[in-house]
């Protein structure tokens, strides 16, 4: 059956980290009580300790799927607990006392705001909060808590000419397979049959926060205030009228990406049963070629809106993803077959200049080669394709060669048929370089998003138990 997901992608090379997407998020739908410390959207760097603390490991919080004899469990059945954060792996919200400023008495010191607990009312003395090792501060201490370490040498960045860091803006993935909505023994977490959103029923939810230990990204939030839990709606009800989310419109870098891609619906449960290191390939495999005839019958037999189908073949994300494969799912090995996708970080071209302005380099210098990269590989595999480095190559390559596609038609004077040799050496063409420009470097078109309307809701029967 060809069901319809609206899905995200981000490119890692072009985030700033100035953390706008965030602000725009908790401004929209987490600036009220009950929600002070929940983050729908934050951006943390890498390495780090991320949000809340060490989120990554699934030992610790039991977030997840696991293979047990060829079939899927929840982890945290696996391992008979729930364990879920503690307001200490997230942080105690503050304010500041800035009337302390107007009526303080006048002193040779200049006033200053205490912080204040926003849960107790009490001056506090803040020793974490969500961004607290932005920009690796206090990496010394903090870098080794990251979970992706386990495969790295920890010298390698106590090592100043080798350090890295880059950073992972982060939000609900609404996956195919949301470890979230099978854990809830209330069945209040459902995922939208028309474009694939999950949300959380907040007539049904009775806050036993299952669901937040079984989210292995941590990003089921529970409301203090109303005993609920609550997550990332990815903004519905913009996507209903043709509108992109606000992290989405907010971002300066413009690094997401927006569109629909269809996939085939009784295959979910044998991709997320994949070995490890082939679970990208069979999450790839699971999207369904929108272009392909058949699926476009199937897709409208299956009640998919023709915008929907029209929509898919426009998608940025069906490209970066199914087509070019450079966007990788985050830890894929949770097996939830998360829909938000990202093309991980290369490092800057080469910009040395003389003084009559031409490269001072070797032309083989100028773009470092794969292994040269300063972010290793292990690394990204770790955290990108389940520790499967060929994945991450494969992506790094194909950006790479474009780079050095346009170097050799701006730079070198080549035309572009002549300089296509670097792109068909990794199945790539002159047209599919033209559209990566106009995405990746550009920033143009970066959302094809369907308006839905209620007459075109589909009717679809009940799923069939796991």
């Amino acid at each position: 059956m060809v069901r319809a997901q609206i899905s995200m992608v981000m490119v890692l090379d072009k985030c700033i980290g100035c953390h706008t997407c965030s602000l725009t998020c908790k401004h929209v739908w987490t600036n009220r009580e009950g929600q002070e410390y929940a983050w729908w959207n934050n951006v943390e760097t890498r390495p780090g300790v991320g949000y809340p603390k060490r989120w990554e490991d699934q030992e610790k919080y039991g977030g997840g799927w696991v293979l047990e004899n060829g079939k899927l469990r929840l982890r945290l059945e696996a391992m008979g607990k729930r364990d879920p954060p503690s307001i200490k792996d997230y942080y105690q919200p503050f304010e500041y006392n800035y009337e302390e400023l107007f009526t303080e008495e006048i002193r040779d010191q200049q006033p200053a705001a205490n912080p204040i607990n926003m849960y107790t009312g009490e001056e506090m003395d803040v020793k974490w909060g969500p961004n607290w090792d932005d920009d690796l501060a206090g990496a010394n201490i903090y870098a080794g808590m990251d979970p992706n370490w386990r495969i790295l040498e920890k010298e390698i960045y106590l090592n100043f000419k080798d350090v890295f860091m880059f950073y992972l803006p982060r939000i609900c993935n609404h996956c195919l397979n949301p470890s979230c909505l099978y854990a809830c023994p209330r069945k209040s977490i459902y995922k939208r049959e028309e474009d694939g959103v999950v949300l959380i029923d907040q007539t049904r939810c009775r806050g036993y926060r299952y669901c937040v230990t079984a989210c292995p990204y941590k990003k089921v939030y529970y409301n203090w205030k109303t005993g609920k839990s609550e997550k990332c709606i990815l903004c519905y009800p913009r996507l209903e009228t043709g509108q992109a989310t606000v992290c989405t419109v907010s971002c300066v870098g413009k690094i997401r990406y927006m569109g629909v891609v269809l996939y085939d619906e009784e295959r979910v449960i044998e991709a997320a049963s994949a070995p490890e290191n082939e679970l990208v390939k069979a999450q790839r495999d699971l999207i369904l070629d929108p272009f392909d005839p058949d699926v476009i019958r199937q897709a409208k037999a299956d009640g998919i809106p023709e915008n929907f189908i029209k929509a898919a073949q426009e998608s940025p994300v069906y490209y970066m993803f199914k087509r070019w494969e450079i966007a990788l799912p985050l830890h894929p090995e949770f097996r939830t077959l998360p829909m938000v996708f990202y093309v991980p970080p290369l490092n800057p071209v080469i910009t040395a200049l003389d003084r009559r302005g031409k490269y001072n380099a070797a032309y083989e210098n100028i773009i470092p080669t794969i292994d040269e990269l300063r972010i290793p590989i292990k690394y990204l595999a770790s955290m990108f394709s389940a520790g499967n480095e060929e994945e991450v190559r494969k992506a790094l390559k194909k950006l790479v060669a474009i780079r050095e596609f346009f170097r050799l038609v701006n730079v070198e004077g080549m035309s572009k048929t002549e300089a296509s040799r670097v792109l068909s050496e990794h199945g790539l063409s002159v047209r599919d370089a033209d559209l990566m420009y106009k995405w990746l470097a550009l920033g143009r078109d970066r959302w094809t998003i369907p308006t839905r309307k209620v007459e075109l809701r589909m009717k679809i029967p009940k799923r069939a138990s796991r």
